[in-house]
């Protein structure tokens, strides 16, 4: 092989090594959320399937550990007939043991509304220094529970006013992040949600 040949080949060596580091560096920056615990808070009867799968999955996929809670239990049903075993009911949850609590959205979202339990749960988490996410409907819950208060939020557009008359500041946007209160307005914001409490919960806490 001539010198000039040489040249090529070293070059082609010298780029090959460069985009591999460049694709480590990217997969570096993937947040890992190993020992993180997420509690996903799902209606019994109406809870919309996307809005937890893909969350769940992302977060799943970068190491943390996701339950499912209800309100009661048995399997729970969605809105699109997928179902959910509940690994721990809503009253027994302590959010002193999960690093995130999340609402997921759906119809079935409206029984966590006004319900003391949930409101208490949401109260406790964020002022120990949790995520505290919603999505869809579940918003709602937060803002009743007076977490939104004066904070930019998001939430499905048939829900805005139920959210302003509790003093929330309301967004248009698919995902709403205020420190660590992480709302999404629906179905096709589920992905974006679950990046979203990811990179939360993969900052220094």
């Amino acid at each position: 092989m001539n010198r000039y040949g040489r040249q090529v080949v070293t070059l082609g060596l010298l780029l090959a090594l460069s985009l591999t580091s460049l694709s480590c560096a990217g997969e570096d920056q993937a947040p890992r959320l190993d020992g993180k615990r997420v509690v996903m808070v799902v209606g019994a009867d109406g809870f919309r399937d996307e809005e937890l799968e893909e969350p769940r999955s992302i977060l799943e996929s970068y190491g943390a550990d996701v339950s499912v809670a209800c309100s009661r239990p048995g399997p729970a049903r969605g809105m699109l007939g997928g179902t959910a075993e509940p690994d721990l009911l809503l009253e027994d949850v302590d959010v002193e043991e999960f690093d995130a609590l999340v609402f997921v959205g759906g119809a079935g979202a409206r029984e966590y509304w006004d319900d003391p339990v949930a409101h208490a749960l949401a109260r406790k988490a964020i002022a120990g220094g949790k995520v505290v996410a919603a999505i869809c409907l579940a918003p709602v819950t937060l803002a009743r529970a007076g977490l939104l208060k004066g904070k930019r939020a998001t939430v499905y557009p048939s829900e805005r006013g139920r959210i302003e008359e509790a003093g929330a500041r309301y967004v248009e946007a698919e995902v709403v992040v205020e420190g660590k209160v992480i709302t999404a307005s629906g179905p096709q914001a589920a992905s974006a949600f679950g990046k979203a409490i990811a990179k939360a919960l993969a900052e220094p806490q």
